[in-house]
């Protein structure tokens, strides 16, 4: 196999679960090469893929030699290269998609900052703030307009690169606070997005593993 994906831990590499996703659900092969993220491996790890990848992180697509890093560069990369493209023909959908992926890729993180993707798989959750739950209520309240604008039954309509990448922040966000009838399109979506068997796949791998524990959640004994 002349196409490597260099990933990552299951229950930490969010970034390289949405390029992973991509190329599974456009049926691209490829070989896995799992990076080790975990502290303190973490740093030589990353510089050893600083070699070949200039932004020394994970995702990194190796194509037969030719590099291409960031996570949404490989999922638009899977999305051209496979035969469903993952972006709405409509010109509209298309952009709404691609602003989708850019808030994500850009800002979103900065919304509930302490729930990273980690702390999905931690057995003991973290008691959200009053401001936690007003952002992530906020969150839902954008996705569902979204999906009632174009109606259907995910973010643009048919499942695309919007919806995988927010796959993760799904996974951080439901796993604190469900959303509820308020936004019934986000129920509906969630339950069909955490159900599609490549993420059933990656989720169901990553549970099994021990958790990582990130520096300041909790007093190791």
């Amino acid at each position: 196999m002349n196409r490597i994906l260099y990933s990552g831990n299951r229950n930490a590499s969010s970034w390289a679960f949405r390029a992973w996703l991509a190329l599974k659900e456009q049926n691209i092969p490829f070989k896995e090469i799992i990076v080790d993220i975990r502290r303190p491996q973490r740093w030589s790890n990353l510089a050893e893929i600083g070699n070949f990848s200039p932004a020394a992180a994970i995702p990194v697509l190796d194509d037969n030699g030719f590099i291409i890093f960031d996570s949404n560069a490989i999922m638009e990369y899977a999305s051209e290269l496979g035969t469903n493209a993952l972006l709405p023909e409509d010109i509209k959908a298309r952009a709404k998609a691609r602003s989708l992926v850019a808030w994500q890729h850009s800002t979103f993180g900065r919304i509930c900052p302490c729930l990273f993707f980690e702390s999905a798989f931690y057995p003991e959750k973290k008691a959200l703030s009053d401001a936690e739950v007003a952002a992530i209520e906020n969150v839902y309240s954008i996705w569902e307009d979204s999906i009632t604008l174009f109606k259907g039954k995910y973010l643009v309509g048919n499942y695309s690169l919007a919806d995988i990448m927010f796959v993760p922040s799904v996974v951080r966000f439901t796993s604190h606070y469900q959303p509820d009838e308020r936004w019934p399109n986000v129920q509906n979506w969630t339950k069909i997005l955490l159900s599609r068997p490549f993420v059933k796949e990656w989720l169901d791998e990553a549970s099994q593993l021990e958790p990582i524990y990130l520096p300041g959640y909790r007093d190791d004994p």
